[in-house]
């Protein structure tokens, strides 16, 4: 690989934060979205989950930024959070899984700006398949749950992609694979409580996720176990498990409490302009005020 100038300073001065990054040309944006509509033709995905993400992906960058050159992708090391509820007088403390959390965004952005800024580019933030981006790139390797890997990271991590007027030089753009670890490794797909993760398969079946039956707006299927409920958000079952993410799994920091009459007016599903400021701020902090619709039922779902 043989990246211009500037995007190899990008790269450096990242990896002096504690972050990853890597830039690829624009080209790629649509290789992503022929990929993505190439599982749905071959029945490996379903159409519910392509029609959800569909409508969230952004792959017309000329709208984005014109004159867009390259996509710099990011990845910056975050733990999970534990987030305190007040009910009944009892107290719940439920995770928020690491990628749900934008605190590095701002020094991902800082990193950015100082250098593009005085070249005289500019970049600006996209919605795309930012971990198959990351694979395909080589930042990245799939684990056998199809979560993306940073070597010194392991999945607890935020990746964030960006468009840019840069120039990007050559880089590499190779096929999705898995670890080396996942060879000889059954331990997320054994931890699965919903058998989204097959032995012979090496997409998952996303649409039993717990992660995507925790975003969707939908009532939960009445196959899903109560039991298997363990983040506010997401799931961290295979994550939890994985080898690769052993020096990871107990970085937990302390999130925000929640009293008694919030928790209340959260289970009650009132609306974000309805709350008491104090309670959005906690929200706001704890990046779940867009998930709010969500919140009442995940919560109930962890609290019994």
């Amino acid at each position: 690989m043989v990246p211009d100038e500037k995007a190899a300073l990008i790269c450096s001065k990242l990896e002096e934060r504690g972050h990853r990054g890597v830039v690829v040309p624009i080209e790629h944006v649509a290789q992503l979205k022929y990929e993505i509509e190439e599982r749905l033709s071959q029945k490996e995905m379903d159409a519910g989950l392509y029609e959800k993400y569909l409508t969230y992906f952004k792959f017309d960058v000329a709208a984005a930024l014109p004159g867009a050159r390259s996509i710099i992708v990011t990845a910056a090391p975050q733990p999970q959070r534990n987030a305190t509820f007040h009910f009944s007088r009892q107290t719940y403390s439920v995770i928020i899984p690491p990628t749900y959390y934008h605190d590095t965004d701002n020094q991902i952005k800082e990193t950015l700006q100082s250098i593009l800024d005085s070249k005289g580019y500019h970049f600006q933030g996209v919605a795309l398949p930012v971990k198959l981006l990351a694979v395909r790139s080589g930042m990245a390797t799939y684990g056998k749950n199809n979560i993306a890997y940073v070597e010194g990271m392991g999945s607890f991590l935020r990746f964030k992609a960006f468009l840019s007027d840069m120039p990007s030089g050559k880089s590499d753009w190779l096929e999705p694979r898995a670890m080396k670890e996942c060879d000889s490794c059954k331990a997320c797909l054994n931890a699965c409580p919903t058998e989204a993760i097959l032995p012979d398969r090496f997409l998952i079946h996303a649409e039993r996720c717990i992660t995507f039956l925790n975003e969707s707006t939908d009532e939960f299927p009445e196959w899903l176990d109560p039991a298997w409920h363990n983040s506010l958000i997401g799931c961290m079952k295979c994550q939890l498990v994985c080898p690769v993410n052993k020096q990871f799994v107990k970085w937990v920091e302390q999130g925000e409490d929640f009293t008694e009459a919030e928790t209340e007016l959260i289970l009650d599903g009132v609306l974000l302009d309805r709350l008491p400021p104090e309670t959005v701020h906690k929200l706001n902090r704890s990046y779940m005020a867009e998930y709010l619709d969500v919140l009442p039922r995940n919560l109930r779902a962890l609290m019994n």
